[in-house]
């Protein structure tokens, strides 16, 4: 029967649920042996790629105009009449094949998670998914509206963010209090989501027998190697070993401006003095040079990001009404990543499209090296490595000389800044994940937006108390509204905290032998969701951890890197 199930898009892009129907009632009626397994599960995976492919698309586009009210419609369409009854569907399946009692080679995780599928799913909780989903698009309209008169034209907030790298202050100042201004406009917009999406996710907690939001998005997300303690944990640990790295960068950063403290403003501007960098001409500039960069990393790799911009796979510049952030989703029947982001022609673009390409990558080796979807579930932990140690590993390569964006003092400049980045980026991970573990603990006290307030207060002055926010106090309160995960991914965070720990030590191994660190990252990446969280990071040269010492060695590595960089001329 599955001979007649259409392999393209175009050929499945208007089928309805009713004509998926009897692909699932096939499934749920075949006799399931160790014999007929590999049938069924490739099957299968043929279904769930089909309807997932028309669902993200439908999402992506939502994304690219969030003034876009039909595409917005068409998807919650297809939530209630797609989403709904094939969840219910593939829970019956999941069922049928643990019943089973059959262990298919390679799959001992892929049933892990089933199990823990199977104990979550609550039919009743399928229409408070779809409504939670309406509210990040509502998010999302809310901050893709944001835009402000600068230099005499409307720009987006991540248009105008680029004048915080100017080298005058009162220019920084003065596009930081427009930047500030217009997100307080929108701080009662968001309260207000806030308050709709925090009972929503408590009750489908409740519905599925927890306690606490918390416990229920541990077991979504398949956090089987680790714990809430762990995290607190790693939240020590970087309070002790990165929160005084990143003051001496802060300082180091002070001392250079001649400045008496830092504000909020001065945070992104460069210490040498000098303009800001602009790498790129255009977009297209922009997309040309990333493909010289991965064919140096990996030929194959750049075959692949070749591939994606041959086929249109990639949504780059920053636009009015475009959603915020970047992504790579996937359209899976097609077998392709599909990349989005907001491009203003800063080096932060480079990076982030370094990263979502390493996030491409996983999604090609996965496909390639994988036979069934259940298997390519890759957890998100390990994903942001596959992300974040790209934009290490492709670190050698942004030169000229290698058909890159910079001379090399130039790349000096940016490998400095994107190490101080990551330097303060770990206390800034640790200040969401614990605003959200607080935030779940099933208290209930995070449903006034007033307390989330004074818990971000609160954690500021843990992890980043070095920065004067005087005259600032309503933005520095509402830090939370500005970190869209909080919306739209909840609990989703600690991920790049640990991930980031493991590129930089995937990064120490290339910096002994690159080539051999890209062919253990390559190889890790074809394991999709296969591996335990140890397995994956050790098939990539790093250790899974949460403790000061790994994370001392870390730190004394990018220390010491930015020593070197700062004396080449």
């Amino acid at each position: 029967m599955f001979d007649t199930l259409p392999k393209t898009y175009d050929a499945i892009k208007d089928w309805t649920w009713e004509q998926f129907v009897p692909y699932f009632e096939d499934l749920k009626a075949r006799d399931l042996n160790a014999e007929t397994a590999d049938a069924f599960l490739r099957d299968w995976s043929h279904l769930q790629e089909a309807i997932g492919e028309i669902l993200n698309r439908a999402r992506i586009i939502t994304t690219q105009n969030t003034a876009d009210e039909a595409a917005e419609a068409h998807l919650r369409t297809l939530m209630q009449t797609l989403y709904q009854p094939a969840a219910q569907a593939e829970n019956a399946l999941n069922e049928k094949l643990l019943a089973s009692g059959i262990q298919p080679d390679n799959f001992e995780l892929p049933l892990k998670r089933m199990r823990a599928e199977v104990q979550l799913f609550r039919e009743e909780n399928l229409p408070l998914q779809i409504e939670e989903q309406k509210l990040g698009i509502e998010y999302g309209k809310v901050t893709g509206a944001q835009v402000v008169q600068w230099d005499g034209a409307e720009v987006t907030l991540v248009e105008l963010m680029k004048s915080f790298q100017d080298p005058d202050r009162a220019r920084r100042k003065a596009a930081f209090d427009l930047f500030a201004g217009r997100w307080l406009e929108d701080r009662e917009k968001v309260n207000d989501i806030w308050k709709r999406v925090y009972p929503i996710r408590t009750q489908m907690a409740k519905n599925a027998g927890f306690d606490n939001y918390r416990d229920f998005r541990w077991m979504q997300f398949s956090r089987f190697d680790y714990a809430p303690a762990d995290n607190d944990t790693f939240h020590r640990a970087i309070e002790q070993v990165v929160v005084p790295a990143a003051k001496r960068a802060r300082e180091r950063h002070r001392q250079a401006l001649k400045l008496d403290v830092l504000r909020p403003y001065d945070i992104d501007s460069d210490s040498t003095g000098l303009p800001p960098l602009r790498p790129w001409k255009d977009i297209d500039d922009l997309a040309g040079k990333a493909e010289s960069v991965f064919n140096h990393v990996d030929p194959e790799l750049g075959a692949y990001y070749s591939t994606m911009r041959r086929e249109g796979l990639l949504d780059l510049p920053n636009r009015k009404h475009k959603g915020p952030g970047a992504y790579c989703s996937s359209y899976p029947l097609t077998r392709r990543p599909f990349v989005f982001m907001n491009a203003v022609n800063t080096r932060g673009d480079i990076r982030t499209l370094l990263h979502e390409i390493g996030h491409a990558f996983h999604n090609f080796e996965t496909m390639e090296n994988l036979p069934y979807a259940h298997q390519r579930d890759y957890p998100i932990e390990f994903a942001e490595v596959a992300s974040m140690a790209m934009e290490l590993l492709a670190a050698p390569y942004l030169t000229h000389e290698f058909g890159g964006y910079y001379a090399p003092a130039d790349a000096a400049r940016d490998r400095i800044e994107h190490l101080d980045q990551i330097l303060q980026f770990w206390p800034y991970m640790a200040m969401v994940d614990a605003f959200q573990l607080w935030a779940y603990d099933g208290t209930g006290r995070a449903a006034d937006p007033a307390a989330c307030d004074e818990k971000w207060l609160e954690l500021k002055e843990r992890f980043e108390p070095d920065i004067d926010y005087t005259g600032y106090d309503d933005y520095k309160a509402t830090g939370w509204h500005r970190k869209q995960h909080i919306f739209r991914y909840p609990m989703y965070y600690v991920e790049y905290g640990l991930a980031r720990l493991g590129s930089v030590q995937v990064w120490a191994n290339a910096l002994k032998d690159q080539a051999g660190a890209v062919k253990s990252y390559r190889q890790a990446l074809a394991l999709g969701g296969t591996g335990t969280l140890h397995e994956l990071f050790g098939a990539a040269g790093a250790k899974f951890a949460f403790d000061a010492d790994t994370l001392g060695d870390a730190v004394r590595l990018i220390e010491s890197t930015i020593t070197n960089l700062q004396n080449v001329n």
